[in-house]
This record gives structure tokens, C-alpha cells and sequence, in this order.
């Protein structure tokens, strides 16, 4: 199998250098070209046809964004990885190029120390989503792109179909655009809380949960600790904190925790399921769309395990199937549906819903363990 072949954009030599001697480094990846701004990375992917481009956000005459804007203009469908800055113009800009039509997002290291501490963290995070982006495994050696995947049949379930009386989504890789998509097709009356877990860093979820709340009827925002769930407010995990539910007699409320990582991800999908599934003993409506890996699959077994509707994003339309691909392929999807019909199924599946109330504190604790 033929290495990945990946253009490296961005105006900063010491960047440049960075990326370029890790990306090097991994035997399944080769380094075919570099540009220092965006006007001079379009000419470098006409000549040499890279599989995948990392792209700096601030470059002179022409920034990443644009030249993002110029290659879908183009219908270059070349997954494209933007290098961003951890700081509040960094996070919006990056979600403007999301919008534009990048695949996906790395943080620039800050504070790290150490051209050596520097170089791990571009590995830790853009070597997995190169692979993850051009059908290679994370680990072990290059194999082709994965041809689609059947779902497997769902397996029986173990308690009686319930009623949602609550929403619950994770996304990771693409999740994005794929809820920019999604939660502005929903109702403003929509008849239960919604809890969303997008993996992304402080900073950006704040910024992100702002964005769905001008684009969307209903009201999103990034969840804070101890916030009633009320019908019709979506409630974003915060970057660097896992996001639960508590049930009680007078109402469900969120908590906020920065517990271990679960899957490697903080805030992870898998303690917002196993939360909802306790605190609303099992009425419970999960949707996991796009993302790298199988945050979600054990989340959604203890849904259907308890009676609640598990929904997937299905391959054609994923970024990455990973989240979904895990829960269909251990037979644990309800329903795998494109991502032009999520919300379509999310109404219908509510239509269904029924006034709940939430579980004793003693039982919701017991998920959180």
C-alpha cells in the first residue's frame, strides 16, 4: 500500500519543520510538499496531488479558510486538517473553516515546553486523524480504504421500547457541520432536553455552542454544572469536562465533572449515555453521528439494554465511521440513516414522547461510577 501522500500549509518555518519531521517519521505517511500560504497550496495540490493538506488558518495573500473555500469551490473533495490556535479567534476561525468545508481540526501546541514536547502533541493528534481521514487503520500497518460495512441486525432487547424522554448525542470527526445540520432541522418545541457531547477543546465548545444557538430555534448552550433540563434547550459538554445527568424528584439536572478520560476523550459520549440512561431509567433517545473510534458503543448498549432507541450516522455520509460503525456493527443501531434524515428520525422517535420523571439521585449516582 502507497503511503499517504500529505501537503503541509502554513507560513511558519518552524511550523513547516514540525509537522513535517513528524508526519516523516510515521512509515505511512510521506511529506510530498510544502506551501506557505493558501494561494501557493492550490497550485501544489493541482501538481501534486497529495491524499490529504494540513492547512494554517493566518497566512499572508491568501488564509486557510479561503483556500478551503477555493478547493470545495473547485469540488476538490480532499480532506483537509486545519492547524489552529487555542485561543478565541483561533477556535472562530477554525469553525469558519469547518463551515467552508475542512474535515477536521488540530491545536497548535502552547505552552509545551520543548520542540521535543511540541512535536508529540502534533503527533498525538494529527497523525490519527490522517489515517482516520484516508481509510488507514491508527495502528498497525497500511491497509486499503475500508470498503462499506453492513450493519449487523440489531440484537434483542433485553426491556420493553420505551418512550424518550430524553435526547442524547455524541459526535466527534465531523460532528461539526454534521450538528449544524442537525439541530437547526429540529423544532423549537421539541419535547424533551437535549444533551449533545462533541469532542473539541475548552474555548471551542463555547464558541461552537454560540454558533448552533444563532443557527438553531432551539436554545443551545455550552452546559454549565447544576443547569435544570427543560424541554427544548440543548446543553453542549464543555471542553475538558465530562457532561452527566443527575435525576431527582424535582428534575433532572447537569453535572460537570473532569473525571478520567473514557476512550481517550474528555468529555467522552459514553458517561452522557450510561448518566441519561439511569437518571431517566431508560426512556432514553441516542443519536451518534460522525467521529473517529467507538466512543458511543458502550453508551448505546446500556440504552437499548434499558429499553431506549439508538440512531447512527451510516458510512456514506460520515466524515469517519468510527462512532457509528461501532454501534452498528455490534448490532446496536435502531436505525442507520444518512445525515439528511437524523433530524427527521429525532422528530418522529419524540413524537412519541411522554412527560418523565427522573430517576432518585441514589440510582443516578450509580451511573456515574
Amino acid at each position: 500500500m502507497d503511503p499517504i501522500r500529505v501537503l503541509v500549509v502554513d507560513d511558519s518555518v518552524v511550523v513547516r519543520k514540525i509537522v513535517t519531521d513528524v508526519l516523516s517519521s510515521d512509515p505511512a505517511i510521506e511529506v510530498v510538499g510544502t506551501a506557505v500560504n493558501g494561494k501557493l497550496a492550490l497550485g501544489k495540490v493541482d501538481q501534486l496531488r497529495p491524499d490529504l493538506v494540513t492547512m494554517d488558518i493566518e497566512m499572508p495573500e491568501m488564509n486557510g479558510i479561503e483556500a478551503v473555500r477555493a478547493l470545495r469551490a473547485a469540488r476538490n473533495r480532499l480532506p483537509i486538517v486545519m492547524f489552529s490556535t487555542l485561543t478565541e479567534r483561533g477556535a472562530a476561525a477554525t469553525l469558519d473553516a469547518l463551515s467552508a468545508g475542512a474535515n477536521d481540526y488540530v491545536t497548535k501546541p502552547a505552552n509545551v515546553g520543548s520542540v521535543a514536547a511540541s512535536m508529540e502533541s502534533v503527533r498525538e493528534q494529527l497523525i490519527p486523524r490522517i489515517k482516520a481521514l484516508t481509510g488507514r487503520p491508527v495502528t498497525g500497518p497500511p491497509r486499503p480504504a475500508a470498503a462499506p460495512v453492513a450493519p449487523r441486525t440489531p440484537a434483542p432487547r433485553s426491556a420493553a421500547h420505551k418512550a424518550p424522554a430524553v435526547l442524547v448525542v455524541g459526535s466527534s470527526t465531523g460532528g461539526p457541520e454534521a450538528l449544524a445540520r442537525v439541530l437547526p432541522a429540529l423544532p423549537a418545541a421539541l419535547p424533551v432536553p437535549v444533551l449533545v457531547v462533541q469532542h473539541m477543546p475548552p474555548v471551542f465548545t463555547r464558541q461552537f455552542a454560540q454558533r448552533l444557538d444563532r443557527l438553531s430555534a432551539l436554545r443551545v448552550v455550552e452546559a454549565a454544572d447544576g443547569s435544570p433540563l427543560l424541554p427544548g434547550t440543548v446543553h453542549l459538554a464543555p471542553g475538558d469536562h465530562h457532561l452527566t445527568v443527575r435525576g431527582s424528584g424535582r428534575g433532572a439536572t447537569t453535572v460537570l465533572s473532569q473525571g478520567p478520560p473514557e476512550n481517550f476523550c474528555r468529555p467522552a459520549v459514553d458517561p452522557l449515555f450510561r448518566s441519561a440512561v439511569t437518571a431517566y431509567d431508560g426512556a432514553v433517545l441516542s443519536v451518534v453521528l460522525t467521529g473517529m473510534g467507538a466512543d458511543g458503543r458502550e453508551g448505546a448498549s446500556a440504552v437499548r439494554d434499558a429499553g431506549g432507541t439508538v440512531v447512527v450516522q451510516d458510512q456514506a455520509t460520515s466524515v469517519v465511521w468510527g462512532m457509528p460503525g461501532a454501534v452498528a456493527s455490534a448490532g446496536l443501531a435502531d436505525e442507520v440513516l444518512p445525515l439528511d434524515r437524523i433530524a427527521e428520525a429525532i422528530t418522529r422517535h419524540l413524537a412519541r414522547a411522554v412527560p418523565h420523571a427522573p430517576a432518585a439521585p441514589a440510582l443516578a449516582r450509580g451511573a456515574l461510577r
